[in-house]
C-alpha cells in the first residue's frame, strides 16, 4: 500500500468558521493529513451563512468527518458587536487603535477546547487554526505567543500530551493567504467572512475591507457577492 493512501495519513482537526482563513486553513490540512472540520456556532449575527459556508467548503474539500456544535456562553456573555444586537458592527474606517468593538471575549479558547478534545477522542496529533496576526483586527487571541501558551495546557491537560495547534496562517499578510488559496484550489466562492449580513456581504465591516484589498492586492476578483455600493466603492 502506498505510503501516501488515505489510510495511512495522519489526523488532524481544523477549526473551520467558513471564513477565507480558515478555508485555506482547512485546505492545507486536507492536503496533508485525514481531517476532521468542527464548526462553532455562538450566535454571532451570521451564523445561519457561516454554518453554510462551513458544509459547502468540507463537501468541495472532501472533509467527511464533520463536528458541529453550538456554544451559547459566547452570546449570553455579550460584549461583543458580533453576539450583542444592541453594539453596531463599526465600519472599517471607524475602528480605532485598540481591540475594536467585534473581538469575542477569549472566543478562540472555547473553539480550541472543542476542538482538541475531538482530537484526543479521534487520536489526532494536530488542530488546525487559521488565525492570522499581520493584516488582522488585533485580537489578542490571535497572537503566537497565545498558541505557544496554549499548546503548554494542551501538553499538561491531555492523555498522552502529543496534541499539537499549529498556526500556518499566523505570520502571513492577507494578500499572501488569498495567494496561497489560488494555488491550492481552495474554495473562496463558498466562504463568507462580512460580519452583519447573510445575503450579500456589507464591503464595509473590517472583515469585508481586508478581504477585498487582498484579493484586489493579489489581482484576483473576489468571487462573493457584495451589497452594489460596496461594489462600487472597492
Amino acid at each position: 500500500m502506498p505510503s501516501n493512501s488515505f489510510e495511512a495519513r495522519t489526523r488532524a482537526v481544523v477549526l473551520l468558521s467558513g471564513g477565507m482563513d480558515s478555508c485555506v486553513c482547512a485546505a492545507l490540512a486536507a492536503r496533508d493529513h485525514e481531517a476532521a472540520a468542527v464548526h462553532v456556532s455562538y450566535g454571532q449575527r451570521t451564523e445561519g451563512r457561516e454554518r453554510l459556508a462551513f458544509e459547502g467548503i468540507c463537501d468541495s474539500l472532501g472533509i467527511r468527518e464533520r463536528l458541529p456544535v453550538r456554544n451559547d456562553s459566547l452570546r449570553a456573555i455579550g460584549g461583543s458587536a458580533l453576539t450583542d444586537a444592541q453594539i453596531a458592527v463599526p465600519e472599517s474606517h471607524a475602528v480605532g487603535a485598540g481591540v475594536p468593538v467585534t473581538y469575542v471575549p477569549f472566543r478562540n479558547a472555547h473553539f480550541l477546547a472543542v476542538a482538541v478534545s475531538w482530537a484526543e477522542v479521534l487520536g489526532a496529533d494536530k488542530v488546525y487554526i487559521g488565525a492570522v496576526e499581520p493584516d488582522g483586527s488585533g485580537y489578542p487571541d490571535c497572537r503566537p505567543a497565545y498558541y505557544r501558551a496554549f499548546n503548554e495546557v494542551v501538553k499538561e491537560g491531555t492523555k498522552e500530551g502529543a496534541i499539537e495547534i499549529v498556526t500556518p496562517l499566523i505570520a502571513m499578510h492577507k494578500v499572501e493567504i488569498v495567494r496561497l488559496g489560488l494555488e491550492l484550489g481552495a474554495p473562496f466562492d463558498l466562504t463568507w467572512s462580512c460580519y452583519q449580513r447573510e445575503d450579500r456581504a456589507c464591503g464595509v465591516c473590517d472583515s469585508c475591507v481586508l478581504r477585498l484589498r487582498a484579493f484586489r492586492e493579489a489581482g484576483a476578483a473576489d468571487p462573493i457577492p457584495y451589497a452594489e455600493a460596496a461594489a462600487r466603492s472597492s
